[in-house]
């Protein structure tokens, strides 16, 4: 019976892990990855120690902390391919990727980088690129994507889009949802152009252009 109770986490472990993890979602998007840990345990207000006894490593706060955010890409990617138009579901993926992608730096990061202990967000990643792939495959093969859109061209437009800053959360997805436009315009093997959304005024203008 003790054995058995010494196993159950005690509740405010369990609220300091979740407090982590809250914490490090919090940072990983507004900050990025380079955020210090000793950062998330300020904010989730416990010790360094508490921390590294819950997640030992950064590679693993990530894998947990962008747990959900993975199941929304698979959702993403599995919705575009059971689509029986591929350029529509490509479309439709780049889209909301881009959206996914711009509410979250951290996430970006993550999925572009390789994080070699972080195993099962590894495999995560992979199998999102794998279906993206298939279904560019398709949308080749119905004459819509160009014949030389490469499975790297993606991530350029993810690494691009999260290069975007905004004044404001909602600006940064009004942009994000411009500049998908603009690549699927770019990945299209048509000339045929579909109206882009409205412009998002960015946080940093260039002198002498104006939108």
């Amino acid at each position: 019976m003790t054995d058995h109770l010494s196993r159950i986490p005690r509740s405010d472990a369990v609220d300091n892990r979740e407090r982590i993890l809250e914490a490090a979602r919090v940072l990983f998007a507004t900050e990025g990855l380079n955020v210090p840990l000793r950062e998330v345990a300020r904010r989730a207000e416990v010790g360094p120690a508490t921390l590294y006894r819950h997640f030992p490593t950064k590679e693993i706060l990530a894998t947990e902390a962008f747990a959900g955010q993975m199941r929304t890409c698979h959702a993403v990617v599995d919705e575009g391919l059971a689509d029986p138009d591929p350029w529509r579901g490509f479309c439709s993926v780049i889209e909301k990727i881009c959206e996914l992608h711009s509410r979250d730096r951290g996430f970006t990061a993550a999925f572009v980088s390789a994080f070699p202990k972080a195993v099962d967000f590894t495999a995560d990643r992979d199998y999102a690129l794998k279906a993206i792939a298939e279904l560019a495959d398709r949308a080749k093969d119905s004459g819509k994507l160009r014949p030389d859109f490469v499975l790297d061209d993606l991530i350029l437009m993810l690494m691009a889009n999260n290069g975007i800053q905004a004044a404001s959360a909602a600006a940064q997805v009004a942009a994000s949802r411009r500049f998908a436009a603009l690549v699927i315009q770019a990945f299209r093997a048509g000339p045929a152009r579909a109206p882009l959304p409205p412009v998002a005024r960015l946080a940093l203008v260039m002198p002498g252009v104006t939108g």
